[in-house]
């Protein structure tokens, strides 16, 4: 992580939003500058969308106060989170703060390193990501139903708990409300869990984390060999 975030790209990126972010005053300004976009989507594992300028554009400057906004519509939460933490709908925007630049900055070389991670093993960019956003997500004031349709609705999260409690590809299809009870269920049958909360405690965490692993490599291995040579690696292992 340390050689990552020093390498030449990172730094002149980081060092380009932390001079310039101040100056920036709506959502207009931060589309206009591709280098501020990158950094700012980035931060937020949204970089495949730095051409979708008008699809930014029209999430940043609506904001979240508005419940019909657009970002409060889509179900991946990642776009509100975005929305959030510019707040462009506020009378005055993060960017005006002083401490903004670093925060953001923070996030980027952080997300970008698992991005890095993920291009050599996808699986552990997911566990990383899980391990560095379920802490405040779990510690939230929110509702514990709120709490799962959060999980639901951010991809990688989702993809983590999908996995690691076995689920299929079909079960997204399935009601939210079933899907909800499905999660509940099984998180409390196979890993213990009563409520998200109790992921705060870093063994419990972990538990989530090493069951995801554990499945996803199966998964690999069951994609790439007969189901006979799985059984009989498991057994000889």
């Amino acid at each position: 992580m340390k050689a990552f975030s020093n390498s030449p790209a990172i730094v002149t990126d980081t060092q380009y939003f932390k001079e310039n972010i101040g100056k920036i005053n709506t959502a207009d300004d931060l589309v206009a500058d591709r280098r501020l976009m990158r950094v700012a989507l980035g931060a937020f594992g949204l970089q495949d969308d730095i051409d979708n300028k008008f699809f930014i554009k029209k999430i940043l400057a609506e904001g979240t106060l508005d419940t019909g906004s657009l970002a409060n519509k889509l179900s991946d939460e990642r776009y509100k989170d975005l929305t959030r933490a510019f707040g462009f709908d506020l009378g005055v925007p993060s960017s005006k703060l002083s401490s903004f630049g670093a925060e953001i900055t923070a996030k980027y070389r952080q997300m970008q390193f698992e991005v890095a991670v993920g291009a050599q093993d996808d699986s552990m960019r997911q566990a990383m990501n899980a391990a560095r956003a379920l802490p405040e997500l779990v510690t939230s004031e929110s509702g514990e139903s709120i709490k799962w349709f959060e999980i639901m609705g951010n991809p990688p999260l989702r993809s983590v708990f999908e996995t690691a409690l076995g689920l299929p590809d079909a079960f997204a299809q399935l009601d939210l409300d079933k899907q909800l009870e499905i999660f509940q269920d099984r998180s409390s049958s196979q890993l213990g869990l009563d409520s998200l909360s109790e992921l705060a405690d870093p063994e419990a965490l972990d538990k989530l984390v090493q069951r995801f692993l554990l499945r996803s490599q199966i998964e690999s291995y069951q994609s790439s060999v007969s189901s006979g040579s799985v059984a009989l690696m498991l057994l000889q292992s």
